[in-house]
């Protein structure tokens, strides 16, 4: 059985490789064996470093726009000139959007959203998942009908690609309905695309050994504040947020050949809240 997790030796591109979550995949294909890339357009190399030195194998970080068509192709060439391959990609990179807020108007309330942030979020979250699947994709495709090896895409979406955000939960205490904050509406059309990329990338490259797989994952602990956590918790049955290394059992089995008859699917790991 523990073969099926060995992941020795195969190279994993995981864009936002430098944030929460990213680095938390890195980590687990590192304990496997696999080699992380983590791809960001923030420096990640200290990361890269610390999680080589720590499992023994040689990950890297490489700064990458994936917002640009040139960027990302010379993403995959410098990963092929290092590596020699590439078997796994992670869709993970997002915008996080701090918009500041004027005395009168709340910009993430869906009145007032701006247009210039719906296109950099969408730009990060979606296209550069189209990008990367394109270009990294389409060589994995060929590398296996070229006689290589089976490769993974693996989307990243949320529990919010399943159900709305319950914007109760963002309610602050004495602010008018005007100004009261809300989930940005680019975070829920972001991770239900990538759902919906998901299923076509799935059934596109069925016959060219590709495998596309998403996990949509509840909120993670990172300190928020206890009102916004209490409030959270009371709709998860389990009546906690994930914490930071909760997925990676996820990420580990999804890229590797234990779920090598699974593809097209999201898989929901949220403490139950959709459930309810």
């Amino acid at each position: 059985m523990t073969q099926l997790f060995d992941l020795m030796g195969r190279v994993a591109a995981i864009t936002g490789g430098a944030g929460l979550l990213g680095r938390q995949h890195a980590e687990a294909i590192a304990s496997h064996g696999g080699i992380p890339i983590l791809v960001d357009i923030a420096k990640a190399d200290r990361a890269a470093a610390e999680i080589a030195e720590r499992h023994g194998v040689p990950a890297a970080a490489i700064q990458t726009d994936i917002t640009r068509p040139e960027s990302v192709r010379a993403l995959l060439a410098e990963i092929l000139q290092r590596f020699g391959r590439l078997d796994v990609l992670i869709n993970n990179a997002a915008n996080n959007p701090k918009m500041e807020n004027s005395s009168d108007v709340n910009f993430s309330r869906l009145e007032n959203f701006p247009l210039d942030q719906w296109h950099a979020d969408i730009a990060v979250g979606l296209t550069g998942a189209l990008l990367c699947s394109q270009v990294l994709g389409s060589y994995m495709a060929q590398a296996f009908r070229d006689g290589g090896r089976r490769g993974v895409i693996l989307n990243i979406a949320s529990d919010l690609a399943v159900i709305a955000p319950d914007q109760r939960i963002y309610r602050q205490p004495g602010l008018p309905d005007h100004l009261q904050p809300a989930k940005p509406v680019t975070y829920s059309v972001v991770k239900s695309g990538l759902v919906g990329l998901t299923r076509y990338l799935a059934t596109y490259w069925a016959d060219s050994g590709v495998r596309v797989n998403a996990i949509s994952p509840g909120g993670v602990f990172n300190g928020q504040p206890e009102a916004f956590v209490q409030k959270l918790t009371n709709l998860i049955p389990m009546g906690r947020m994930a914490c930071l290394n909760e997925y990676q059992g996820a990420v580990l089995f999804l890229v590797s050949d234990a779920s090598s008859y699974m593809t097209g699917h999201n898989l929901v790991i949220d403490g139950g809240r959709t459930a309810w």
